[in-house]
């Protein structure tokens, strides 16, 4: 009994670390789908830094691709319910910011996930840029469906 306590105890901790991870920054590099030109470079680092920078958010990913850019962030516990006034802060400063550029913005975690998923599968050679390009409108039609 005593033994099958104390397992039962140990298992406790393992969900609560799972549970931590939805709120653990992971802090993705951004990604380029396209020509990897200094432009480029600077400007994804640049949306992420003005994006990284609000107070209301701590984490940020950044996915640009020929046409489009994506971003998505997680916002912090406390600024839960003002959602769509942050939404349309994040809008209107990178409109004014990039006004050539198209962009995607979201708040919500599975297209947070998914723009991380696309990240890591740009790492790999054999991931072709069609196939990220394909991926990364799928993730903004998804996007659009959730809104």
């Amino acid at each position: 009994m005593l033994l099958l306590g104390l397992t039962g105890c140990g298992l406790g901790e393992d969900s609560k670390d799972s549970e931590l991870a939805l709120i653990k920054t992971t802090d993705p590099s951004p990604a380029l789908l396209e020509k990897n030109t200094k432009e480029n470079l600077d400007f994804v680092e640049s949306v992420k830094h003005d994006i990284a920078s609000m107070k209301e958010l701590y984490d940020v990913a950044v996915v640009k691709g020929k046409k489009d850019t994506l971003v998505a962030y997680k916002v912090k516990h406390f600024y839960r319910f003002q959602m769509k006034k942050i939404e349309k802060k994040v809008n209107e400063m990178l409109e004014k910011k990039y006004p050539d550029e198209n962009f995607t913005v979201s708040s919500d975690y599975k297209i947070f996930l998914e723009a991380v998923k696309l990240n890591e599968k740009m790492k790999d050679p054999n991931f072709s840029q069609e196939k990220a390009n394909k991926e990364l409108k799928k993730i903004i039609k998804l996007k659009q469906e959730l809104t």
